[in-house]
């Protein structure tokens, strides 16, 4: 959700972003010309960051349209990438840039579907400038899910990459922004190896369960070194290794995989299993020590029909012959809970035993005795 600082005025035009460095996403309205940018406390619009010069840039109205006009700042303003020295028009899902903090241009307008596709263009814009600086200062906020015994006691952690970068706040954004600069295996190294970092205060023998994007597997030998890099950052951390279930059918590559992990002392976790084609058969060549059942089997799964629940059942039953943990993903209701005990599952995941948070906040609700 977006705060809106309320600003009197009259003009349409209005900014949204990361006003200062990891504070919620904000808009302003344009309500004066000019309109000053810059790090003083004293101008229009005061951006928190070092980068910015203290005037950076002026935004300036003339009828319809919106001008910004940099005042000689140190570091540049950019519009779209590109920096703009002269008066520069704006238009509505523009990008302009004062230093490091990029804000997007908007207008309280009904939107049309030309426009739509002019904010989905500027949302992938914005995620590629975001992304650079991700990847050069590591700025991801790892969060934690708990992951419990159907006793509904906590033993181990799944971490999870987030951001407070405007525009690359969640997984999806992220990897979309790194699919385009074939960057996804580095990224994924980097959310790994943060959240092993940031988790170190958490509870030393609980498992943190880490995970891998598909892009890893194609090179097992870079694949080895990230691990190796894992375990020298958590060398007494239990850890395992989530692989999504889609990528886990080549029994000649997970072998591969197995061997190293079993030498770095990392557990294996095949993820999403049910999303797609079951493939039990094929896991079976290298079995995991975890399989987690896809949230597509399991939620309703109390109030299911008959039939569901037997085949839930069944194959929980195969995956427990197989010497693998069954592993419940996305349990929301206290029914799902208790018709997951029913079939047998060791252990479950899910907003029911608690939603992902940053390691600092999981220790402060055990300090003050929350569950």
């Amino acid at each position: 959700m977006i705060d809106t600082l309320t600003i009197t005025g009259v003009s349409d035009w209005k900014l949204s972003g990361q006003f200062e460095e990891d504070s919620p996403v904000r808009q302003v309205l344009i309500d004066r010309t000019p309109f000053v940018v810059g790090r003083r406390r004293d101008v229009s619009l005061t951006l928190g960051n070092s980068s910015v010069s203290g005037c950076h840039a002026e935004l300036l109205t003339k009828g319809d349209q919106l001008f910004v006009h940099d005042l000689g700042s140190t570091n540049g303003t950019f519009v779209n990438g590109v920096r703009v020295n002269d008066l520069c028009e704006l238009n509505p899902g523009d990008l302009v840039q004062f230093a490091q903090v990029v804000l997007r241009v908007g207008v309280d307008k009904p939107a049309t579907q030309c426009q739509t596709m002019q904010n989905d263009s500027s949302d992938r814009a914005l995620a590629l400038i975001q992304f650079d600086k991700l990847l050069a200062e590591r700025a991801v906020t790892p969060h934690y899910q708990p992951i419990v015994t159907m006793q509904r006691q906590t033993f181990a952690y799944e971490a999870l990459g987030r951001s407070k970068l405007f525009g690359l706040s969640d997984p999806q954004t992220m990897f979309s922004a790194a699919a385009v600069l074939n960057l996804e295996a580095e990224l994924s190294r980097i959310l790994r190896d943060e959240a092993l970092r940031d988790g170190a205060p958490l509870p030393g023998n609980h498992l943190l369960f880490v995970n891998t994007h598909p892009s890893e597997l194609e090179d097992t030998g870079l694949l080895e070194l990230s691990l190796r890099e894992a375990r020298e950052i958590a060398p007494n951390r239990p850890i395992v290794l989530e692989i999504h279930e889609a990528t886990a059918t080549n029994g000649e590559v997970m072998g591969q995989v197995r061997e190293i992990l079993n030498e770095l002392c990392i557990g294996l976790a095949y993820d999403d299993f049910g999303a797609g084609q079951a493939r039990l058969v094929e896991m079976a060549d290298v079995p995991p020590d975890y399989l987690k059942f896809d949230i597509s089997l399991i939620r309703g799964l109390g109030s299911a029909p008959r039939e569901r629940q037997n085949m839930v059942a069944r194959l929980v039953q195969m995956t427990i012959e197989l010497g693998t943990i069954p592993l419940a993903e996305g349990v929301e209701t206290q029914s799902d809970h208790e018709a997951c005990q029913q079939m047998s599952f060791a252990c479950a995941q899910g907003f029911l035993y608690g939603r992902p948070a940053s390691a600092g906040k999981i220790l402060g609700l055990k300090d003050t005795g929350a569950s």
